[in-house]
């Protein structure tokens, strides 16, 4: 098997169709599919071959398809790295894959430190041009312009995508071609993809979701991708008007910015879909989009170590505030501390299984047989199950608060703040206390307009929550750090309050 068969199948049943729509660029599967046969037999020609790893260290552009598939078509895997990563990260993630080449683009390159990543033979420049590195056009210059991509094991890895690393240094999360072979095809059938769909896929490729969920299942359907360097509202908003943009796919906080709009500048018919993941959804943001705009928002859940798409809410029955139900051929369940199940109604730490689950973390055996025993990933989320299987997520393991004994799960205090009509966007996390443990801070954006105090939101606490879970320190602030998929970011906020 091999993931770019899915290209090469379009390429030749529908080879005029867009695949990609970028800044005015209209690019066929015929079109795409070439440029990365082209670029497939440049690798070889350069010494890459199968299992090699090709680090792709690119902001949303077309040429970021083009190396993926091109990598794929090779066997070899695809490395992807932050575009907002800098020298030290960029370092680190280079020589711990051993990548032999990387793909980037003349505002990055700067922050490839060739001299000491020994592994790495080749710097390849994708757009723009910077001194002593050839142009993608450059090194695919007359090459074939067909390559049929080499036989791969289904267990052979396919792609690294490395952790966040909130809690020491990123791991590569190992996904073989099964891996996500098996979830695109999950996605593309749950989300209901369709050739005639146009994907709004301004979240970034090098994550999970936007390069499995929406690049890979989009090209398993022959859809189109309306592709965007980032997420800026007004430019994304007329591109649905302009395109007939069908589908579109976001995290909470791009959905509580767009509630805060007036939309009705836009034509936004075309839309007939839209979903949320990589953060719980609040409830209450859920219900007041659906509220406005009568259609409720899809959300999945998952990790990047099961690629990432393990659970779906839901195609037969919705409910708010539920991430939903495992989706085909996975399972999902409650355990103790204790790796025991917990009956449907108690919470406790959530584990999958199923045919997305990584092969393990890259070289760190022990890490991937903490991550996988009992034959469970153990997802480090803490959540419940109902009696029919919805999953209701509670919060992450790291971000629980202690106050003097009494846990206080951070998420359970913001759905309890986005009630508060002043509130645009919040953030409960904790900070130390010498007596307690710990204590509660919120840091609120208000809404535009409204004004909003410390002691209006500690005098609502009061009034709606337990004294334990009632913040002791409240910041008022413009905006609240995110990372370049749209996760607030708590530890910044915990160690600006430290």
């Amino acid at each position: 098997m091999n993931l770019a068969s899915n290209l090469e199948r379009r390429a030749a049943q529908a080879a005029a169709h867009p695949a990609i729509l970028f800044e005015g660029r209209t690019i066929s599967y015929a079109d795409l599919d070439a440029a990365a046969s082209r670029l497939a037999h440049a690798l070889r020609a350069h010494g890459i071959a199968t299992g090699d790893r090709v680090a792709l260290f690119l902001p949303n552009v077309p040429e970021f398809a083009v190396v993926y598939y091109a990598a794929q078509k090779l066997g070899a895997i695809t490395v992807t790295i932050n575009a907002i990563f800098r020298s030290a990260e960029v370092e680190y993630l280079l020589n711990d894959s051993g990548s032999k080449v990387v793909f980037t683009v003349a505002d990055l390159v700067q922050h490839v430190p060739r001299e000491r990543c020994p592994a790495l033979a080749h710097v390849v420049v994708c757009e723009g041009e910077a001194a002593g590195a050839p142009t993608l056009a450059q090194w695919c210059a007359g090459h074939e312009a067909r390559f049929a991509g080499v036989e791969c094991a289904p267990d052979a890895p396919a792609a690294l995508l490395y952790s966040s690393g909130t809690t020491g240094f990123p791991k590569g999360v190992t996904l073989t071609q099964s891996n996500v072979a098996s979830n695109i095809a999950s996605s593309a059938k749950y989300s209901g993809y369709r050739p005639d769909d146009r994907l709004a896929a301004f979240l970034p490729l090098f994550h999970v979701y936007g390069q499995n969920y929406i690049m890979n299942a989009a090209v398993l359907a022959g859809a189109t991708l309306a592709l965007f360097r980032r997420f800026v509202p007004e430019q994304v908003l007329e591109a649905i008007q302009r395109e007939r943009i069908t589908m579109f796919f976001g995290v909470p906080t791009i959905f509580i910015g767009l509630l805060s709009m007036d939309l009705s500048r836009w034509d936004l018919s075309s839309i007939r879909y839209e979903m949320s993941a990589a953060a719980t959804m609040p409830e209450e943001i859920s219900r007041r989009w659906t509220e406005r705009f009568g259609r409720r928002v899809y959300e999945g859940y998952g990790l990047t170590e099961c690629s990432p798409f393990a659970c779906y809410n839901d195609l037969v029955e919705h409910r708010f505030g539920s991430v939903g139900r495992a989706v085909d051929g996975f399972e999902l369940a409650i355990f103790d501390e204790a790796d025991r199940e917990l009956p449907r109604g108690q919470w406790g730490e959530i584990v999958i299984r199923g045919p997305g689950v990584m092969k393990g973390y890259w070289n760190r055996p022990e890490d991937s047989a903490q991550a996988l025993r009992g034959g469970w990933l153990h997802s480090g989320d803490i959540g419940r199950m109902d009696d029919d299987g919805y999953v209701f997520i509670v919060d992450r393991v790291k971000d629980m608060i202690n106050v003097s004994g009494f846990k206080v799960w951070p998420a359970e205090v913001e759905q309890y703040l986005y009630k508060l009509p002043q509130v645009q966007e919040v953030a409960v996390y904790g900070v130390p206390h010498p007596d307690k443990g710990e204590q509660v801070a919120v840091a609120v954006v208000p809404r535009a307009g409204q004004s909003l105090s410390a002691e209006q939101v500690i005098e609502y606490c009061r009034a709606n929550i337990a004294a334990y879970k009632v913040p002791a320190r409240v910041d008022i602030v413009a905006e609240l750090p995110k990372s370049a998929t749209g996760k607030i970011l708590k530890r910044v906020l915990r160690d600006q309050a430290g």
